[in-house]
């Protein structure tokens, strides 16, 4: 609700901004055209007030010139020819008179540029004019104008004249007068400065505005400005009008106002660039406020502790989640450096010195590490630290950027799931107790049948005596005799190690030479060999470095898959196809190989893929008096120590076993 009420404000302010704007534009417009109209009728006044000047001094000029005229007790001649000279010299006189003193016409003088003037309709139609200025004269003792009037033309044309009565006084009394007819339009010609005019049009009218005289071109149209002035003589007051267009028709009256509007023009493009970019900015901030709010509600929710630090180690930036997670507010972590608060009394310096080490270079490794925090209240917690480079928007490093995870609760369940695996395990190996009665059977029946023999072998020994020297009968018991206590003691620790694997002991590993491995079973390997005409093969290559495991357990693997292979190859014909192989090398690896293969190879009639994929399981076997338990006993002793055992399709013919065993080194895990 509050948003569309701001968005209409806002509309409602920007549309009075433009309205005021437009106004005062608009205003800045019409006074700079009332301005420029102003300047131009003040300068139309100036200009008609020169005129009127102008003529003013033409006229008295002229009187001036009529006064210098030779009357009185002149000759005719003298004044004619005076007469002609001041009409050549002055255009806008049409016509000189001496008149006596009762305004009879003694000599009269017609302009040279024009026909004369009264030749059509005669001087006496005038008179009374010419008789009204001269009194008027007589009276002011000086020169007078009569009113002007019209006087037709030859041509079907005609002129608006003037004339002007001077009295001439000789020795104190009135002789006549000097009477000159003007042409008005001549007198706008002839005494007006021609700069003065050039372009406007100048005319004579009436109080009435009837025009009498014009000179220039006519002036037609609503943006014409008008000046009038008073042509005040003496006995006649004449109206002179000004006309101009320096005033250009249209919207720009000159370049002032062109001017202004044009930068009325560039403020309304530029006030509409402002808007939109106002626009465009109001809709920036409303995006980069979301997208800010978002991010914030991003922060707020993540578990996931962020914290930012700069180049020099200084924290910049905390989520709610690590102020959480370490019991402490964001304005106490803030611009915090080494060391950090959250640390260990104890571990500080080891900190400090990994921190140094890991802030030092920028390309920090992403895999994370595991270190410990504690809270203000003692507790410590083990927290999963990851850190990267933080690289700002023009690509320059400039701190670094870390995500903590709370491992606790997932050492916990770790722990649990451990605790629980364990129990799970000893409840497998209470199960399996029924199983290791089987294979103790199962192991036992090589030792004891071994004793066996050499028991046998030993009584046959006895009742041979008659025939047996004493030294070699014996060395040959004492041989025997040894023999049958190595298989009881091997007995023995087959008992223990299945007993150690019941009771879930540590069983006890040592590093063995795989040369001595081979070496004890040897003696059971060839006595089985020679029963089956089965050649044994064995191969330890040098750098197959001494193995860590269960001695006896390791044994009875290696006899259980050496008896299996020659019984695999019992029913060949011959014995030359009977051979055994027993190899023992270091592991593939691209460096110090970690482990040791042993390697049985056989060439029997190999193994049929419906027995392969049951080969390991328990109590599965293809012997007639066999019990299923060797292989799945080998793959226990072997995934025990580490490693596998694994079984391949020998070429051209038989199968292929092999098994791993951990070199004996600090590095190992097991």
């Amino acid at each position: 609700m509050l948003r569309p009420m701001l968005r209409i404000r806002r509309s409602v302010l920007w549309a009075l901004l433009v309205a005021l704007v437009l106004s005062l534009l608009v205003t800045l417009v019409w006074l700079a055209g009332r301005y420029e109209n102003s300047e131009i009728e003040n300068r139309l006044e100036r200009d008609a007030s020169e005129v009127v000047r102008d003529i003013r001094s033409g006229l008295t000029r002229n009187i001036q010139s009529f006064q210098a005229m030779p009357s009185g007790g002149s000759s005719v001649d003298a004044w004619l020819l005076a007469a002609a000279e001041l009409l050549r010299e002055h255009r806008e006189i049409l016509r000189l008179e001496w008149r006596s003193d009762t305004l009879a016409i003694l000599s009269p003088v017609n302009t040279p540029y024009r026909p004369a003037i009264f030749e059509r309709f005669g001087r006496d139609n005038a008179q009374a004019d010419v008789a009204s200025a001269c009194s008027a004269a007589k009276r002011l003792s000086g020169a007078a104008y009569s009113t002007s009037y019209f006087v037709p033309q030859v041509d079907g044309l005609g002129l608006e004249v003037m004339d002007v009565c001077l009295p001439i006084v000789a020795a104190g009394r009135l002789s006549g007068y000097t009477v000159a007819t003007y042409a008005l339009q001549d007198l706008l010609a002839e005494l007006v400065s021609k700069q003065l005019v050039r372009g406007q049009s100048l005319s004579f009218t009436e109080a009435d505005a009837t025009r009498l005289a014009l000179h220039g071109p006519t002036m037609r149209g609503s943006r014409v400005f008008v000046a009038r002035q008073l042509l005040d003589l003496p006995g006649n007051t004449l109206v002179l009008r000004l006309e101009s267009r320096l005033g250009l028709q249209g919207l720009f009256p000159n370049v002032l106002t062109a001017l202004v509007t044009a930068m009325s023009l560039a403020l309304m493009v530029v006030l509409f660039l402002l808007a939109r970019d106002m626009r465009r900015r109001l809709k920036v901030e409303h995006d980069l406020g979301e997208a800010l709010a978002f991010r914030k509600a991003m922060e707020d929710s993540l578990v996931t502790g962020l914290r930012a630090r700069d180049l020099s180690g200084r924290i910049t930036y905390v989520n709610p989640a690590f102020c959480q997670m370490v019991g402490m507010a964001a304005k106490d972590l803030l611009n915090h450096s080494f060391p950090s608060p959250y640390w260990p009394p104890e571990l500080a310096d080891i900190y400090q010195q990994r921190q140094t080490i890991r802030l030092a270079g920028n390309n920090l490794p992403r895999e994370g590490h595991e270190s410990v925090f504690i809270r203000p209240d003692g507790t410590r917690f083990p927290v999963l630290i990851m850190e990267a480079p933080l690289i700002n928007a023009v690509g320059k490093h400039t701190g670094w950027m870390s995500a903590i995870l709370d491992v606790s609760e997932q050492h916990r369940v770790e722990e649990l799931s451990r605790a629980s695996q364990d129990r799970l395990q000893a409840t497998a190996r209470l199960a399996m107790v029924g199983e290791m009665a089987s294979l103790l059977s199962h192991e036992l029946n090589q030792p004891l049948a071994a004793i066996s023999s050499y028991a046998t072998g030993s009584l046959n020994l006895l009742k041979d005596t008659a025939h047996t020297p004493p030294a070699a009968l014996s060395s040959d018991l004492q041989l025997a005799v040894s023999r049958i206590a190595e298989q009881a003691e091997r007995a023995g620790k087959v008992i223990k190690s299945v007993r150690d694997l019941v009771r879930r002991r540590d069983q006890e590993r040592e590093a063995v030479a795989p040369q001595a491995l081979l070496d004890a079973v040897m003696p059971l390997v060839s006595l089985q060999a020679r029963k089956l005409s089965v050649t044994v093969v064995m191969t330890v290559e040098p750098q197959a470095s001494a193995v860590l495991c269960d001695r006896t357990m390791v044994e009875q693997v290696l006899l259980n898959l050496a008896r299996n292979g020659m019984q695999a190859m019992q029913n060949l014909e011959g014995t030359a196809n009977r051979v055994l192989t027993l190899q023992v090398r270091p592991a593939a690896s691209k460096g110090a190989s970690r482990w040791v293969e042993f390697t049985v190879i056989d060439q029997g009639d190999g193994i049929a893929p419906g027995v392969a994929s049951q080969l390991f399981t328990p109590f599965f076997t293809t012997k007639v008096e066999g019990m299923g338990l060797g292989l799945s006993l080998c793959r226990t002793v072997i995934e025990q120590h580490g490693g596998f055992l694994s079984f391949e399709a020998a070429q051209p013919r038989g199968t292929i076993f092999r098994f791993t065993l951990p070199v004996d080194g600090p590095h190992l895990f097991l």
